[in-house]
């Protein structure tokens, strides 16, 4: 689990000596529910490689980022082309310029269809892909092998080291990294060392003789040159096998890793030129094909760093921004409290904002919407409230002025690999030949969602426990001797892949494949509360096929829901509905897999647990982790289960709810949903924009607009989709701090206007999210000025106005969001909201029924939520800032 982290980014600026930014993430143990997550530059903490496959789209060509995406070719740089495993590959990086820590997308033709690795055997025509920071002495035009970051113990073909068939397999260029053999006992043992950016080097050979390292005890030992102090199997973004389709053409997310990610490449390091301009520390990105055979060897069991391989890399330079932000000195540090949505666009705004004549340093935290609100709607001085709905009404007086700074939303993103029943004749070749690529759509309904959010497949309990309550009983149509009708219990199906319901509406392929992982019976979620989970909530219960099958009414295939989640008392095992819309996502069933002897109790959240925020969803996605409960550690102290190993790409089952901008920034790929006017719709710039365009006002508070999905508007929006979100700036311009209300209001001002100019340069809106309409960047002025002025105006503002110009950019591969604006009208069908301020349709509201009984008893889980919101903030401000950030595993 992460622990307690925080960042202090400090990097160049050629405008200012010395700028300092805050980004606070404040965790807290897994159970509790209200951490706050710093926000600022980017500066994630996010490591290891994407998915793989050969049937993804390239990345749209009207994304901000295609300016910088490259095309090399095998021909153009590989000097021994004539034994090349793929001659006429082509490979395409989708953004070489302005990186950070992020995803990218390298797609290729010129392949060979591939073989899928085994235990043995690291596959067959496949790419390998990883990250180099250093240049050949030799050949400054491309990068040094010392330098790369490869190397996965355990995966053939993989390694770091191997030891060779003889030493007559060794070429020349690797017999410096040798130590000959002198028998079976002692064989020729090959090792390329690692130097890392900071001047150290892990090496096992040093010139040509063993370098063994003697304890105390007399015992010697070599370094690990795959598990080391720069890397391992858990923090690497190494691509191990890439494989392509049967045309020879494929496409692999990759992440792209920091100096923050990783020390040893050093990658985005300020470097300050003689002009006084910073730049970052640029890397190499390295391609090595591998065909059928090392050499020496009838298959690939070798280095892709060795000689023979290596001679056939491809290398592209990435340009890395400088690291951190730089604010002027003095410069007065503000506050920022809530939604997680707008976090990548804060972090992008923060460093313009503060460079700006009097600009402030925002320091921003991820908390609950409502409970900064809360904070917000005094008259003391608060943090800037980020939200997305309006103030509780039955919490007091809604006293906050509402200014529009963002249109994002919720996502559903999947990396799921091909898996073809084996040995099963009905499978089609075409079907069977497509074995471990990745699938690249994937539609959903609410109802679908609602099995996953409610842990209503098999396998989404623990192996062992009891899961008869996912069952029920039908009649075989015989009879006993008796003449009883003889039962049968039929459970649900194990997980969404197996769900008639699932395969009905989704590409014949899925029926063919056998996927039986929990990670795909639901879906990685993030703790807390936040008007993100309310919004999904309020989806799934705008569907009345949903709400039956949430209220205990099975499907037409039989399947009901899981009883603890069940919407009514009659039909919930605790006798007490679950309350739904709310702000979190519940595990509610208790169940327990018994300890053993041998391993202790499995519950629920420890058998599928929490992520930690939206961001944490697509950054699993990306490395093909659904957080499986790995084997029982009885020497752990005290004892514990592990976590289970990613599944590396081409054995990818992953499920995650996210946002659309962290789906962007790790480039995974989303479902398609189907919206409130039942056509099935990915989330793209202009069905976002579409979404906009349908919002209605809250019924009690005219200044917030959102996404009502029973509205007659959003019926009738057939290009809409149905998770846009918008997050307004909030604050009370009654609040006593008059300096404070004007830091906000220039906040404000930047986010509203030269902070909706998309792009990936500082200051500008960072893909996953719409540019605001010309009628809501009004609106967000008005609102500053109010704040500013300290005036409440008399009057409602004017509602927000459809976007004009042409169609909007869909988001690459398939559902990620783009960042070109989306300069068009909605689609004709989509209603525009109003011209004034009267609401239209009916707010979503809890399930029709008696006044809704509280929650089931969740034991520990329910003490989560905070004590108050001043008592959350304080303790999020109070975390320590650091200089470097890793994720742990």
């Amino acid at each position: 689990m992460p622990e307690n982290r925080a960042l202090t980014a400090e990097a160049s600026s050629p405008t200012t000596p010395r700028l300092r930014v805050r980004v606070r993430r404040a965790r807290g143990p897994r159970w509790v529910t209200s951490v706050a997550v710093g926000v600022v530059a980017g500066l994630g903490i996010f490591a290891v490689s994407g998915g793989s496959g050969a049937l993804f789209a390239a990345p749209s060509s009207a994304t901000a980022e295609d300016s910088s995406a490259v095309t090399v070719t095998a021909k153009s740089q590989d000097a021994d082309i004539a034994s090349a495993p793929f001659p006429d590959l082509s490979i395409t990086v989708s953004q070489t310029r302005a990186l950070e820590s992020q995803g990218i997308v390298i797609s290729w033709t010129g392949g060979k269809a591939s073989t899928v690795p085994s235990q043995q055997i690291g596959g067959a025509n496949f790419l390998q892909i990883f990250q180099c920071w250093g240049d050949d002495e030799k050949d400054p035009t491309g990068p040094d092998r010392t330098t790369c970051q490869y190397g996965i113990g355990g995966v053939p073909g993989s390694h770091r080291d191997d030891v060779r068939e003889s030493d007559a397999s060794v070429a020349e260029e690797d017999k410096a990294y040798t130590v000959p053999g002198d028998g079976f006992a002692s064989p020729t043992y090959t090792s390329i060392p690692f130097r890392a950016a900071n001047g150290k080097t892990v090496a096992s050979v040093v010139d040509g003789k063993y370098n063994f390292t003697v304890a105390e005890d007399g015992t010697k030992s070599l370094p690990d040159m795959n598990t080391n102090e720069y890397f391992s199997k858990y923090t690497t973004n190494m691509v191990s096998w890439a494989g392509s389709g049967g045309d020879g053409s494929g496409s692999v997310k990759f992440e792209v890793q920091t100096a923050l990610q990783s020390q040893g490449l050093g990658c985005g390091t300020p470097v300050t030129a003689t002009d006084g301009s910073v730049s970052g520390s640029s890397c190499w990105l390295v391609i090595v094909p591998r065909g059928t055979q090392d050499s020496g060897s009838t298959f690939i069991t070798q280095s892709g760093l060795f000689w023979d391989a290596w001679k056939h890399r491809i290398a592209v330079k990435l340009d890395f921004k400088p690291l951190g932000v730089r604010c002027p000195l003095g410069a007065s540090e503000r506050r920022l409290a809530g939604s997680e949505l707008i976090s990548r666009a804060v972090a992008s705004w923060q460093p313009a904002v503060c460079n700006t004549s009097g600009g402030s340093i925002y320091s921003a935290i991820t908390s609950a919407e409502s409970d900064a609100a809360l904070a917000a709607n005094g008259t003391k001085p608060a943090p800037l409230a980020l939200t997305s709905r309006a103030f509780n009404p039955e919490l007091g007086t809604d006293n906050l002025r509402y200014a529009p700074v963002g249109i994002t939303g919720a996502a559903v993103s999947f990396a799921i690999d091909r898996n073809p029943r084996p040995g099963d004749s009905t499978v089609p070749p075409e079907v069977a030949g497509r074995v471990g690529l990745p699938f690249t759509s994937l539609k959903l309904t609410p109802r679908l969602m609602a099995k996953l959010l409610t842990n209503s497949y098999v396998d989404s309990l623990p192996t062992f426990s009891d899961r008869n309550h996912l069952s029920h009983q039908v009649d075989t149509g015989k009879k006993d001797k008796d003449g009883n009708a003889i039962l049968e219990r039929v459970f649900n199906p194990r997980t969404l892949t197996y769900d008639p319901d699932f395969l009905d509406i989704n590409d014949p392929e899925w029926k063919y494949q056998a996927l039986a992982a929990a990670s795909l019976a639901d879906v990685l979620i993030p703790q807390g509360r936040s008007d993100a989970a309310w919004a999904v909530w309020q989806y799934v219960l705008s569907d009345p096929d949903a709400r039956d099958f949430l209220a205990g009414k099975p499907d037409p295939w039989g399947m009901t829901v899981n009883p603890w989640s069940a919407t009514t008392d009659e039909a919930n095992t605790s006798g007490a509905a679950l309350a739904l819309p709310r702000e979190d996502f519940p595990k509610a069933d208790p169940v327990e897999q018994a300890a053993t002897s041998a391993a202790g109790p499995v519950n629920l959240v420890t058998w599928r647990p929490y992520v930690n925020d939206f961001d944490s969803g697509a950054y699993d996605t990306l490395r093909g982790d659904g957080l499986i409960l790995g084997d029982w550690n009885p020497l752990s102290v005290p004892p514990k289960y592990a976590k289970a190993d990613r599944n590396l790409p081409g054995r990818q089952s992953v499920l995650a709810l996210t946002d659309t901008a962290s789906a962007a920034r790790y480039q995974v790929v989303t479902a398609v949903l189907r919206n409130p006017a039942g056509q099935f719709v990915e989330a793209t710039s202009e069905s976002m924009a579409a979404a906009a365009a349908a919002m209605t006002a809250d019924p009690q508070q005219a200044q917030v607009f959102g996404f009502d999905p029973t509205s007659d508007a959003a019926k009738a929006a057939t290009g809409a989709y149905p998770l846009t979100v918008p997050v307004y700036a909030a604050v009370n311009p009654r609040m006593e701090d008059a300096d404070l209300r004007a830091s906000y209001a220039a906040f404000i001002r930047f986010a509203s206007t030269t902070g909706q100019d998309p792009g990936t340069s500082i200051g500008q809106l960072p893909e996953g999210y719409v540019p605001l309409p010309e009628g809501w960047r009004e609106r967000a002025k008005a609102a500053a000025d109010d704040i500013q002025n300290g005036t409440v105006p008399g009057t409602a503002t004017p509602s927000p106005v459809a976007p004009t110009g042409s169609g909007g950019v869909p988001f690459p591969t398939g559902g990620v969001v783009g960042s070109k604006p989306a300069a068009a009208a909605a689609p004709a069908a989509a209603a525009a909201a109003p011209a004034d301020p009267t609401a239209t349709g009916s707010a979503a509201t809890a399930l029709a029924g008696a006044t809704t009984p509280d929650d089931p008893d969740m034991g520990a889980i329910t003490w989560a939520l905070p004590g108050s919101v001043l008592g959350g903030l304080a303790c999020a401000f109070a975390v320590p800032l650091v200089g470097r950030l890793r994720r742990r595993l």
